[in-house]
């Protein structure tokens, strides 16, 4: 027991097993040392709102573009993309599903002395589905962004709310030809595939 005293215990029996001794005073993890979490919202088709589709795990908001476009649209209709730093994203808390999350927020009591800009705002209409973008507000804060969206957005039920300052997302709505898929690559599209016309032919055939 003294001899295991000066070594890492672990959950994980293998590494227990290395004896690896601790270190008195260990220094901080560097600020860098892991990836930032991501979430990933995409448009199915142009005109639809954009719907939130998970996360992804990258070094900045470029390359957390990249893994979300690979990852959430190369075998899915998409024309458009947002991708938004995690930790930038206020989350409310839930409601019940035949109510509005906006009757349990508190009331701004006063405006903040900031400069209005844009927040975008995402509704969970019902447990077990996706955020989905419910509009932009112009306001000083995150609470009265609230404010103004209990207003305006306020259509229940709404379970919970996910907001953003328009700033913090990283959007690809310009640049359209980055979603068209390559023809060398429509192997990977289902509606290359035809499936249902071949099955009624085949329909077809055995009645002839």
């Amino acid at each position: 027991m003294s001899q295991d005293a000066d070594h890492i215990q672990s959950l994980d029996p293998r590494v227990t097993r290395l004896h690896i001794e601790e270190e008195p005073n260990p220094s901080p993890k560097p600020a860098l040392d892991q990836l930032e979490n991501y979430e990933v919202f995409h448009q199915k088709k142009e005109g639809s709102a954009y719907t939130y589709v998970g996360p992804v795990h990258a070094a900045n908001e470029e390359i957390a573009f990249l893994y979300g476009k690979e990852q959430y649209s190369r075998r899915a209709m998409c024309s458009g993309m947002w991708v938004a730093k995690t930790q930038h994203i206020f989350v409310s808390g839930y409601a019940d599903d035949n109510t509005s999350v906006y009757d349990s927020l508190p009331t701004l009591e006063t405006l903040p002395e900031t400069p209005e800009q844009p927040y975008e705002f995402f509704h969970l209409k019902k447990r077990g589905k996706a955020h989905q973008h419910a509009g932009t507000i112009l306001a000083r804060s995150v609470e009265h962004a609230l404010e103004v969206a209990k207003q305006t957005l306020n259509v229940p039920p709404v379970v919970n709310v996910w907001v953003v300052a328009s700033e913090h997302v990283l959007r690809e709505e310009e640049d359209k030809d980055i979603w068209a898929t390559t023809p060398e690559k429509k192997y990977r599209e289902a509606m290359a595939y035809r499936v249902q016309d071949k099955i009624d032919r085949f329909k077809a055939e055995q009645k002839a």
